[in-house]
């Protein structure tokens, strides 16, 4: 399942009347970074969404530290944005994907088929010599009618009974010393989900920041049985987006986020830490 699309493809459609592009960039711990960079410059015809103010909902006791938007919010973003069911949508970030691969999860979430992931990002893209600008678009605002798709997203009681019964695979997305338990930047606990697996998302790009294609992600996740229901998580539901989109480019059906990830999880007094390799 091809949900990624080269530059030089994005190029050679910029200027299609039915593509709304989005430029994802946000840096974690800067508000206002990404929007910043989008005002220098930014590819013609995009327009900016934030991860911290459009697709994350606001911070409640439970839910992580990025919560899932309500079905409503998410209506009025992407309706903003000029998407409708009737639009193709590119995103891009320069943050390895990730960010793109959050919009591309929340648009899959909430019913849009055609949305895809650039598979580099703005450096690239700038680099190549192909055009940028600091003219914002005059977008007009579209209907967007949120179908959400339930089967994509795991609750914290799924994940619970995934952990005991050992039936599910569980992904771990984060970086191997946080998954370790051995350091801890962010989040209040160190450790990961007991019987989850690590696989760090940034492993879904080759040594040139490309994302890798369908059969090399297959070899990637060749331990995980194809049979198997598949959770996977991160830190606050944002980097295990590419390992979602990467699992189902290897050919996996039956793949759920866990939105509020880590940082939900440890939220709950009574839920379980493991630390160490599994």
């Amino acid at each position: 399942m091809n949900e990624t699309v080269s530059l030089k493809w994005l190029l050679a459609r910029l200027y299609e009347p039915d593509l709304v592009i989005v430029d994802c960039r946000s840096a974690l711990g800067k508000p206002g970074a990404g929007r910043e960079a989008f005002e220098e410059a930014h590819i013609p015809g995009a327009v900016h969404l934030d991860l911290e103010q459009d697709l994350s909902g606001p911070l409640a006791e439970h839910g992580g530290r990025h919560p899932l938007p309500e079905p409503a919010r998410l209506a009025e973003v992407f309706g903003k944005a000029g998407i409708s069911a009737d639009k193709r949508v590119v995103a891009y970030d320069d943050q390895g994907g990730m960010m793109a691969a959050r919009l591309w999860w929340l648009l899959r979430y909430t019913g849009h088929e055609a949305v895809y992931v650039t598979d580099q990002g703005f450096t690239a893209w700038r680099e190549a010599g192909y055009p940028v600008t600091k003219d914002e678009p005059v977008r007009i605002p579209a209907r967007y009618i949120p179908a959400l798709k339930p089967e994509m997203l795991a609750s914290v009681e799924d994940v619970r009974q995934a952990s005991e019964s050992g039936d599910i695979v569980l992904i771990d997305s984060r970086e191997p010393r946080r998954y370790l338990g051995e350091e801890e930047p962010i989040d209040a606990k160190a450790g990961h989900i007991p019987g989850a697996v690590n696989k760090f998302w940034k492993h879904v790009l080759d040594e040139n920041g490309r994302w890798r294609s369908g059969e090399e992600a297959r070899e990637l996740f060749q331990d995980i049985p194809a049979d198997k229901e598949i959770i996977v998580y991160c830190g606050s539901g944002v980097s295990a987006c590419p390992n979602v989109l990467a699992l189902r480019a290897a050919g996996y059906g039956n793949v759920k986020l866990y939105a509020g990830s880590w940082s939900d999880w440890i939220s709950y007094g009574d839920k379980p830490i493991a630390t160490g390799d599994e």
